[in-house]
Formats: structure tokens, C-alpha cells, sequence
């Protein structure tokens, strides 16, 4: 779904580490979280996204994936799920993969929190790491951070 090009000649290489919402995960690699409801916020574009939405967004110019995902709920398909977190993980070692929702906290903090389990920080304190690094206010509700603590 939503499959697009490389991106802008010139557009290479990884996120800088200090733009908004990129976040470092202990390996090193970087991701991006967003609000797609403010819009894009400039720069440099990913090259793969990952969209958390409770229905399907409109196309963008980058490769991107959607994941059928409420708002303040979770994702309705768990393999599938799984299986875009694990590629989004591993695409971020050599893209600059960004993952949003509508508000960039509940559902983003979600995925980046099963992202830090995936690049090896214990489920059980994931959704801290994300706190710490990326908004602390990400992963608003109690049955988004028992899916973190069980992911994996």
C-alpha cells in the first residue's frame, strides 16, 4: 500500500539526531515519530513510514505502510502488527523510517516502545524509554502499555 519512489534526489542517508521527534534507540538507530495531524513538518522525508490510523490515509510520496489502529486503542491486526514493527525496525538501521498517528503519543509512543523491545530494551520498560526519549506523555492508556509489556 502507498508504495513510492526514494524520495528527493539528494535525500539520503539517516535522520539527524536533532530534529523533532527523531528518537535514538540504544543501538543507535533512529526513528521518527509524528502527528500527522500538524502536518508535515519540513525537511528531510522518510523513505518508509509506518501509519497508525482507524482508517486507510491518503498517498504520500514515500513508501509507506497502514495498520488498521484506533485511536486510544490498539492495532486490530496483532500479526500484522508484529510483522510491520519487525520491518520497520529493520529497515531503520539504513532508512529513515517514521511511524505516526493522528497525535504523534498514544498509538506512535505504541510502536516505538514495541521498537525499543525489538532493538533490545526489556518489555517492561520500554514504555519508559520511550517516555524518556521521545514525549512523556506517549502510550496514553493502560492497555497500550500491557501490549508493550507483552510484546515480543
Amino acid at each position: 500500500m502507498h508504495r513510492g519512489g526514494d524520495g528527493p534526489a539528494g535525500h539520503s542517508g539517516l535522520w539527524d539526531p536533532a530534529d523533532p521527534g527523531v528518537m535514538r534507540l540504544p543501538s543507535g538507530r533512529l526513528v521518527r515519530g509524528r502527528a500527522l495531524r500538524q502536518g508535515f513538518p519540513g525537511g528531510t522525508e522518510p523513505t518508509f513510514a509506518l501509519y497508525l490510523l482507524g482508517r486507510e490515509p491518503p498517498e504520500f510520496p514515500w513508501e509507506a505502510r497502514w495498520l488498521r489502529w484506533p485511536d486510544f486503542w490498539l492495532p486490530r491486526d496483532r500479526a500484522a502488527t508484529a510483522d510491520a514493527l519487525g520491518e520497520a525496525w529493520a529497515r531503520s538501521g539504513t532508512e529513515r523510517v517514521e511511524v505516526g498517528c493522528n497525535g504523534g503519543v498514544g498509538r506512535t509512543g505504541t510502536a516505538l516502545a514495541c521498537l525499543a523491545v525489538l532493538d533490545g530494551v526489556p518489555a517492561d520498560r520500554a514504555v519508559g524509554y520511550v517516555r524518556e526519549h521521545y514525549s512523556r506523555r506517549a502510550v496514553e492508556a493502560p492497555w497500550q502499555r500491557r501490549y508493550v509489556a507483552r510484546f515480543g
